[in-house]
């Protein structure tokens, strides 16, 4: 008999996202907007520390609507971190925009400040401008953002920061989403809380979020009729999955922690074990581990990332490999790339293990039986 199913990270309810949902049903507020947005907005601003916030349909909706505002046009081109899901650089596509991919450092796995600041020079010694910057808190790890904000300020390059896996972390003491000029949040599914579907953009600009609500709502102006005098999107999320939302923020505290004991549990338990090793946090950083991701240093024929997600997955246990780069996926070949080979290595080398927050003892000991049986 096969055992239970062992997630990688599966939505997690905390209870009271059910009296949202019914305020929204027993109020007729079912339609996308209304008090649940409102609220969960604001929920968001108050956590992440900006003040303002536009919830929408999805992370990818978000950093679309990011681009845009930051004044970033078809034929422009748009620095996106290579390691990282493909929604990021879809998005600068939906904007007619060209990504250029770029390597990780080796320290949080995210953006290059060197290679940042090597081809921001070159490109303003060419005469040409980069519209935007895209750094990415992969699986809930501060980018180097310190560095990232210098040098984009240097060449004065906007910052949309790709924070859909980092609510809950922190660096220096500043909430991942609040870091960069404007930043697209993920609510999906696998994510550390869940609308079940869904994103914000947050900023310190109230006059760009306002702007965003205005465009995600069809751009419709204040008439009575339907008048429209550009084009804009369906992307407004709706009252009932921001009811969702608002149940979720009261426990994503506690979300965090679990997320972090496993990721303690795990690296206490296999770092020392064949040439596995985990994404360490740099000092001030603090990750929310939505994700417990590692490398194997000295991979074999028999002892790779791959054998132990066979070994995992004949177990009905899910595991996954890390993000497969931008510049290695298919529909991205003909991108310009700059990079040193270490996403590449990633890639080859790493593995997420499960990370649910419903995950109990039992299981967390049962997986890692498998791997040191291998």
């Amino acid at each position: 008999m096969q055992q239970e199913k062992i997630w990688l990270s599966s939505p997690h309810m905390g209870g009271t996202e059910e009296k949202y949902v019914r305020e929204a049903f027993e109020t007729n507020w079912i339609a996308p907007l209304g008090p649940n947005v409102d609220g969960f907005e604001k929920d968001l601003c108050r956590y992440v520390g900006v003040k303002s916030t536009a919830a929408v349909v999805s992370g990818t909706a978000a950093i679309h609507l990011g681009l845009r505002l930051l004044g970033v046009e078809a034929g422009d081109e748009v620095i996106c971190q290579s390691m990282t899901f493909v929604a990021t650089a879809n998005a600068i596509k939906y904007q007619g925009a060209i990504p250029t991919f770029m390597d990780s450092e080796a320290i949080t796995w995210n953006l290059d400040p060197d290679l940042l600041h090597d081809h921001l020079s070159r490109r303003k010694a060419q005469g040409k401008r980069v519209a935007a910057v895209i750094p990415v808190h992969l699986y809930g790890m501060p980018a180097q953002m310190n560095e990232i904000r210098k040098i984009c300020e240097e060449f004065e390059v906007p910052i949309l920061e790709d924070a859909a896996e980092a609510l809950g972390s922190f660096y220096n003491g500043k909430a991942c989403g609040s870091l960069g000029d404007m930043a697209a949040l993920s609510f999906n599914g696998n994510k550390i809380i869940t609308t079940s579907g869904g994103g914000a953009l947050l900023s310190n600009d109230e006059e760009k979020i306002k702007k965003a609500r205005y465009l995600s709502t069809q751009a419709r102006q204040a008439e009575v009729h339907f008048e429209h005098t550009e084009v804009g999107y369906n992307y407004r999320m709706s009252n009932i999955s921001a009811g969702i939302g608002r149940g979720q923020m009261e426990v994503l505290s506690n979300r965090v922690l679990k997320k972090r004991a496993i990721h303690t549990f795990y690296t206490k338990e296999l770092e020392a074990f064949r040439s596995i090793r985990f994404l360490k946090e740099p000092e001030g950083s603090l990750s929310n581990r939505w994700l417990s991701a590692f490398i194997i240093e000295k991979p074999t024929k028999k002892w790779n990332p791959e054998a132990i997600r066979l070994a995992l997955d004949k177990e009905n246990i899910e595991s996954r490999p890390l993000w497969k780069p931008m510049h290695l996926q298919p529909v991205y070949k003909n991108a310009e790339y700059i990079g040193r080979g270490v996403s590449d290595s990633l890639f080859a080398n790493g593995l997420c293990l499960p990370s649910d927050t419903k995950i109990d003892k039992g299981s967390l000991e049962r997986i890692i039986t498998i791997i040191k049986g291998i």
